[in-house]
């Protein structure tokens, strides 16, 4: 590795940030699965104050020795200064979030303790005995981890720090599914261990589902008549905050506002004229692609649907490397996998090991349904596989001896990714892989979804007023029942879709502003460093070094996406 320390023997910023990458998994086991480190396998964090406040004393400490390295000779090396400034404004942005005592009220249907203590078990080893064996021993931890997760919401309830009661609601319901009216997730889950284990499988399962049930009756009992009453939405003030976290960048929400509402109109008139290409003579395009639903190209079977994602981003890989970009050959493994049931209802991805044992996976929440429409897939294929999250966080992993492990690793920041991922939909666009106006119209409605994401996750949190040339209840001012209407009235996704997005930014403000914000920088950094090489100007050579930085917040991104 190129992280040396200095001939005084003291470490610079990169070692600095991997031995925080180091310690953050000895406090962090689910980190630690993630990476791939087999010693996490068999346990869970502690999720109380009291294990929040040590992962907050790490980043504590680890400032403090950023600072003594940033004066150390080799310091001044653009690698070394870019990972600190990376490290720096993470820890900062991750402690004002902790004092602020955002992690004693964080109930989401997404992201939260008890949504990675689920996740975890989906990315564990699970090919051996001795696998199965930590995976009984994780089963075994969920009650404690359960507990300790309990005590952070009451010490926020004692604290005046009440969760939103809709995201409280939502969590009671996706509990009593994972709960089940017969078997468990978790005892489903143990159906593929070996025989030999069975009774210990078994055993461990039932011992994490009884946790499962004593959170959901604490939280129906005591939690929701608490917080009953409590706003949905989170304010100006707390909003900057969790905005900053998300962004890695002071956000202006006003000007930001104005943006996606801009873009809102653009999206529009775009969308008007593919969905006359679809359904001549439709009121809207949402009346065009409903039509799709009904009678355009779709895949039926949740396995074959699988497969056909699985060979989507297949043929993405074939027909992008060495011509727009030039991909290791375990960067180009990347599995299409079916969710399991009780999530959130968008798809996702989870990058590989740091060893590529595990390799990068996208999974697709089924909903229960069996026939899915493409125009809907492609392009969010494209965003969650290849050339999307896959490509840019799998390339970290593949760069990160030269970088650091936290640069590729713990310290992502969500708008880069979320931004490279919405910026390789309209790439693939520019390229002409969106082949038919229904599949380009599906495109065009994922990009709205994502301006309409800025609009409503600002204005509803802010209270804005909505402005006089909107379409939509121009004069009024925003709360989450109106968001709820204008994303469904501007949207091909059907109700429990939209009823889950409203939820999701409810429990995580300013993360669902990232998707255009970081959109907007990747273009920027493209745009201007094309003016800066004129004829010379390569996109795959752009592409794989703006793909090697590794993480950066957005007030770094565009300057070293201009400078490539």
């Amino acid at each position: 590795m190129s992280n040396t320390t200095t001939s005084g023997g003291g470490p610079l910023p990169r070692q600095v940030a991997d031995a925080y990458v180091d310690a953050l998994v000895e406090l962090d086991p689910i980190t630690g699965t993630f990476l791939g480190v087999a010693e996490s396998s068999g346990k869970l964090p502690d999720f109380s104050p009291t294990g929040q406040e040590a992962v907050a004393q790490l980043a504590r400490t680890t400032l403090e020795k950023l600072t003594e390295a940033e004066s150390r000779p080799g310091a001044e090396q653009s690698a070394e200064q870019v990972c600190a400034r990376l490290l720096r404004e993470r820890l900062t942005a991750e402690l004002a979030v902790h004092e602020a005592g955002e992690g004693l009220r964080t109930v989401s249907n997404l992201s939260s303790p008890l949504h990675h203590v689920r996740e975890v078990f989906t990315i564990s080893p699970a090919e051996t005995e001795a696998d199965w064996t930590a995976l009984a021993q994780r089963l075994r931890a969920v009650p404690a981890a359960l507990e300790g997760y309990r005590a952070a919401l009451d010490a926020g309830l004692k604290r005046g720090l009440p969760a939103g009661p809709t995201q409280v609601r939502t969590v009671i319901g996706q509990l009593d599914e994972w709960i089940g009216t017969d078997r468990s997730w978790f005892a489903e889950f143990t159906d593929a261990g070996p025989d030999a284990l069975r009774a210990e499988l078994t055993e461990a399962a039932g011992v994490a589902t009884g946790a499962l049930g004593e959170l959901r009756d604490w939280f129906r009992d005591s939690y929701a008549p608490a917080v009953e009453g409590a706003p949905d939405v989170v304010g100006r003030e707390r909003y900057a905050r969790l905005a900053r976290y998300f962004n890695g960048a002071d956000i202006d929400p006003d000007e930001a506002y104005a943006y996606g509402w801009s873009e809102f109109h653009r999206l529009l008139a775009e969308m008007e004229s593919e969905a006359e290409k679809v359904l001549p003579g439709a009121k809207t395009p949402w009346e065009a692609l409903a039509w799709c639903d009904e009678h355009g190209e779709t895949v039926e079977g949740v396995e074959e649907t699988r497969e056909w994602l699985q060979s989507l981003m297949d043929e993405a890989i074939d027909g992008l490397d060495g011509t727009h970009f030039e991909l290791a050959e375990r960067v180009r493994r990347v599995e299409s996998r079916i969710a399991p049931p009780g999530g959130a209802a968008a798809p996702y991805y989870t990058p590989p090991s740091l060893d590529f044992s595990r390799p990068g996976r996208t999974w697709l929440p089924t909903m229960g349904e069996t026939r899915f429409p493409t125009y809907d897939l492609v392009s969010t294929w494209y965003h969650e596989g290849v050339p999307g999250h896959h490509l840019q966080l799998a390339q970290w992993v593949h760069v990160a001896d030269s970088l650091s492990r936290y640069q590729t690793t713990v310290g992502i920041v969500s708008a880069n990714a979320e931004g490279w991922a919405l910026y390789a939909e309209r790439l693939m666009d520019e390229l002409g892989f969106l082949t038919t106006a229904e599949r380009r119209l599906g495109y065009l409605d994922a990009q709205m979804m994502r301006a309409v994401r800025v609009i409503i996750d600002i204005g509803m949190h802010l209270e804005l007023e909505i402005p006089a040339d909107s379409p939509f209840h121009p004069g009024e001012r925003w709360t989450p029942q109106l968001a709820h209407a204008f994303f469904a009235q501007h949207s091909s996704r059907p109700a429990d879709f939209v009823e889950s997005e409203i939820v999701r930014y409810q429990g995580m403000a300013g993360q669902a502003i990232g998707y255009k914000l970081g959109e907007r920088v990747w273009l920027q950094g493209r745009e201007a460093a094309r003016a800066r090489h004129g004829a010379d100007f390569d996109l795959k050579t752009w592409h794989m070094a703006a793909l090697s930085q590794g993480s950066l917040g957005l007030d770094d991104l565009l300057s070293e996406l201009s400078a490539l």
